[in-house]
């Protein structure tokens, strides 16, 4: 078929890449508009528009989804199908009616779990063991669309949003050209989400990464990791913000929810059940140092908390 691929992030780069390795044809990219980055506030192209640039693919940049150029030229192209992975934008009805066989949208979660932004950090933060990912058809309201194919993946122990996600993403491209392969076939059918088990996955704030020394070490276990890379996992010493890579929990149950002890090796901070062991420290306007390191050059009396 005759497609035009949606994408921003590197996330997207699997798909892309896999899309263009198809027998499909990929006529046109749909991507973000270039974004300022960096000290000098420099516009740079999404990581999409670099790769497609490079492949010789046209870009378009719409700065919304219902330009009426962009619209004119998404018509002359014609697309049977359009696949988007982490467009990053809200796609009206005029956009939705233009490919004969509609958006094919790939998320990361096993929907109808976690519709939204950020579904493999909250599947993360959240606790589960499973999580997947759901080629659906786009429509206008939030991931609800219908499902052509789901994959899952087992979450393992020291799985961070970034790994997890960047094993989805890959995994996910091949159920996305397989989709598409069906569709062409026309020997596939969508089949409605059930009603029962649908939960949200806004998009991370900086006070979603707050580690809660309150709650259990399994708890903060998965918060940091699901904060990983970004937002970026952080506690207070002293009235100062300190990142965190991921942390270990233990079975020693000795320090208080915050109390930090450290010693010459490691470096352990109290959670309501057992203590958790520190990975990589990063105090603000320095970079990512062993917690060791970092607690020898740091002042720490005994009792000290991280709130």
């Amino acid at each position: 078929m005759r497609i035009v691929f949606a994408g921003t992030p590197e996330t997207a780069l699997p798909s892309l890449e896999a899309l263009v390795g198809s027998r499909h044809d990929v006529a046109a990219v749909v991507t973000r508009p270039d974004a300022r980055q960096g000290r000098g506030r420099t516009l740079h192209p999404s990581p999409v528009a670099a790769r497609a640039a490079e492949l010789g693919i046209e870009v378009l940049k719409p700065a919304r989804a219902d330009d009426p150029a962009f619209l004119g030229r998404l018509r002359e192209i014609g697309p049977a199908c359009c696949p988007i992975v982490a467009y990053g934008a809200l796609l009206k009805r005029e956009a939705l009616d233009v490919p004969e066989y509609g958006w094919l949208n790939l998320h990361f979660s096993a929907l109808p779990a976690w519709r939204g932004a950020a579904p493999v950090q909250r599947s993360i933060m959240a606790g589960d063991e499973v999580t997947g990912a759901t080629v659906f058809s786009l429509v206008e309201a939030l991931d609800a669309g219908p499902v052509l194919g789901t994959i899952t993946e087992r979450i393992r122990d020291d799985d961070t949003a970034g790994t997890l996600l960047e094993r989805l993403a890959h995994e996910g491209a091949r159920l996305l050209v397989d989709a598409l392969d069906h569709v062409e076939d026309g020997d596939i059918g969508a089949v409605a989400q059930p009603e029962d088990g649908v939960t949200y996955a806004p998009k991370l704030t900086t006070d979603d990464a707050h580690v809660d020394w309150s709650r259990p070490a399994f708890a903060v276990d998965r918060q940091v990791r699901g904060c990983t890379p970004a937002p970026g996992a952080w506690t207070l010493l002293d009235g100062q913000r300190v990142k965190l890579g991921p942390v270990t929990p233990t079975t020693d149950d000795t320090l208080r929810p915050g109390e930090v002890q450290a010693g010459r090796r490691e470096v352990r901070v109290g959670t309501a059940t057992t203590d958790v062991v520190l990975g990589t420290v990063q105090p603000t306007g320095k970079k990512p140092m062993a917690a060791a390191d970092w607690a020898r050059g740091t002042t720490i009396e005994p009792g000290t908390v991280l709130v």
